[in-house]
């Protein structure tokens, strides 16, 4: 479906990662396979259809854009294109006059994030979990030299690929329908580490840890961010049933306690830099995702907790560093 001969040549040209592409064809083969995901033909379809345009312009740093001489009949047959693939969850993004008005304001979590980084410049940067890979081009905006987001899902990888033949065809940024589980394990490549929405989704979160310090060259930098409690060290939440509807939520440590875990796994240096309550003017239900979203999750007599009678959420981000 998709042609990753670039970077299996970037793979090969670089030591730390050629353990990993003696692997790494046979993942994606699996990643992409009908037998795993009935619905892959008709994203494959989809992909297929998209016109070929040209950009003559492109942002990725302040936002995720691009721009060029569109007539409204090729904007219109570009939006009905796109849209076959909701739902849209991570964004915004502005492409040629069709604007992706997405689930999240990611671009407000990046802003959050921004200000906490080591310089992007040169690095190689891994994004875990990263949905339809948003942050992977605003990574690649601040500086990054190559950039690799890896999703499970292979539609998220399918809306990154639609979007990536506008943004940069041949940029050094690409995402991949697997798991941190698929990474070879002590690879200890990357310069840069981004874990964003997914330890709380992890059944063992100190195994999750262990796997992102893995990842990261001595003295690469942890960008972790995810759903926490107030509290002391010590403090946890692990929901019995579901949390703000979502079943596959296993813990929500206090900060202190996911930086003694951080420690515990391997990381020195630990910080939390942000705290943010969520909102229902960040996550929220949009044209281009209509399903339930956050205000249908939060009880309707209190805002401050999820219907399930549990804190509401409330997102940490957290640095560290690869012993």
């Amino acid at each position: 479906m998709i042609d990753y001969s670039d970077l299996y040549r970037f793979f090969a040209h670089t030591p730390a990662l050629r353990p990993w592409l003696a692997h790494l064809p046979a993942q994606i083969a699996e990643g992409f396979s009908p037998d795993r995901w009935g619905d892959l033909p008709a994203w494959e379809s989809t992909l297929a259809s998209l016109p070929r345009l040209e950009a003559t312009e492109v942002e990725l740093k302040d936002a995720v854009r691009c721009a060029g001489n569109l007539s409204e009949e090729q904007n219109r047959q570009l939006e009905t294109i796109l849209r076959e693939l909701h739902p849209w969850r991570k964004g915004p993004w502005q492409i040629f006059d069709v604007f992706i008005d997405t689930e999240w304001r990611s671009d407000w979590k990046w802003d959050r994030v921004l200000p906490h980084l080591d310089p992007l410049d040169e690095r190689l940067v891994l994004d875990v979990g990263c949905g339809n890979g948003y942050h992977c081009w605003r990574t690649f905006g601040a500086g990054a030299r190559q950039v690799i987001g890896i999703d499970p899902s292979p539609k998220f990888v399918a809306q990154f690929y639609a979007l990536k033949r506008y943004l940069g065809a041949h940029a050094p940024v690409d995402l991949l329908p697997l798991g941190i589980e698929d990474v070879t394990p002590e690879l200890r490549a990357f310069d840069t580490t981004f874990s964003m929405g997914v330890l709380y989704h992890r059944r063992s979160p100190m195994d999750h840890l262990r796997e992102l310090r893995g990842t990261l060259r001595r003295g690469g930098q942890l960008v972790l961010e995810t759903l926490v409690i107030e509290g002391d060290l010590g403090e946890c939440l692990i929901p019995e049933g579901r949390y703000a509807q979502m079943r596959n939520v296993w813990a929500l440590p206090s900060c202190a306690t996911l930086e003694s875990w951080l420690r515990k796994c391997g990381f020195s240096n630990t910080r939390t830099v942000d705290l943010c309550k969520t909102t229902t003017s960040e996550q929220r239900r949009t044209d281009w995702m209509t399903f339930d979203s956050l205000q249908e999750f939060l009880s309707k007599d209190d805002p401050d907790l999820t219907l399930e009678g549990h804190p509401a959420p409330l997102r940490a981000v957290i640095t560290a560093y690869a012993d």
